[in-house]
C-alpha cells in the first residue's frame, strides 16, 4: 500500500526534532540568513517549527507544511514567537496563494524534499514579488567527486524517506528565474546559504 507524501512526513513528525538536531543545522548561519527576510515572508516547509527561533522578531512569516502533524507540533513554537507567525497547511508546488503576495521567501533544507524543487520554486517564484528575495539554507551535491559519489550513494537509501541528498539547487534556483545574488559555504560545498532574487 503506498503512502501519501504527506502521510509520509506526518510519519517522520514523530522523530523528526531528534533527527534535525545535528550539527549541519548550523543555526548561527541560518539566524544570519533569516535576518534578511523582510516585509511580508513566506517559510517553506516549516516542519515542527525548530527553525523559527531563527526569525528575527517582529516579522510578519506565513510558515506552509504539507503535512499537518508536523504543523501540530509546530504551534507552540509558533506561540512563542514574538512577531505576527501564521501556520498553513499548503503543498509547496502548489501553493494556494495569490501573486505577487511576499516580500521574501525562505527554505531550511527543504528544497531536498520536495518531490518537484523546479517547480516549488516556481511557485516560490510567482508569489514573490517582482524584487523579492530568495534566502535558502540548503544541503546539495558537492562538486568534489568523492564527497559528491557519497552523496549519490546516501540518496541511495534516504530517498526512501522522502529526501535526496545530491540535488544541485543552484541550478534549480536559476531554471526556475531567479537571479542569482551570493553563495556562501555553511559546512563545506554541501551545506550552502544560497540569495537570489526574482528580477523586476
Amino acid at each position: 500500500m503506498s503512502i501519501s507524501i504527506a502521510g509520509l512526513w506526518d510519519l517522520r513528525a514523530h522523530f523528526y526534532d531528534f533527527c534535525e538536531g545535528s550539527v549541519l543545522r548550523r543555526g548561527p548561519h541560518k539566524a544570519a540568513l533569516f535576518r534578511e527576510a523582510v516585509g511580508r515572508v513566506l517559510f517553506l516547509a516549516v516542519g515542527t517549527g525548530l527553525d523559527i527561533k531563527h526569525f528575527p522578531p517582529g516579522r510578519d512569516i506565513v510558515g506552509i507544511d504539507i503535512s499537518s502533524e508536523m504543523l501540530r507540533r509546530a504551534e507552540p513554537r509558533r506561540r512563542r514567537y514574538r512577531g505576527n507567525f501564521e501556520l498553513l497547511q499548503a503543498d509547496a508546488q502548489n501553493l494556494c496563494l495569490p501573486d505577487g503576495s511576499f516580500h521574501s521567501a525562505v527554505t531550511s533544507c527543504t528544497m531536498c524534499s520536495v518531490p518537484d524543487p523546479v517547480r516549488a520554486l516556481k511557485e516560490v517564484y510567482r508569489v514573490l514579488k517582482p524584487g523579492g528575495r530568495l534566502l535558502m539554507f540548503e544541503h546539495v551535491r558537492s562538486r568534489n567527486a568523492i564527497l559528491g559519489l557519497a552523496l549519490d550513494a546516501m540518496t541511495l537509501w534516504t530517498r526512501i524517506g522522502g529526501t535526496e541528498m545530491n540535488r544541485d539547487t543552484i541550478r534549480n534556483v536559476l531554471t526556475a528565474g531567479f537571479r542569482i545574488q551570493r553563495v556562501e559555504s555553511a559546512y563545506l560545498d554541501i551545506v550552502l546559504a544560497i540569495r537570489a532574487e526574482k528580477p523586476y
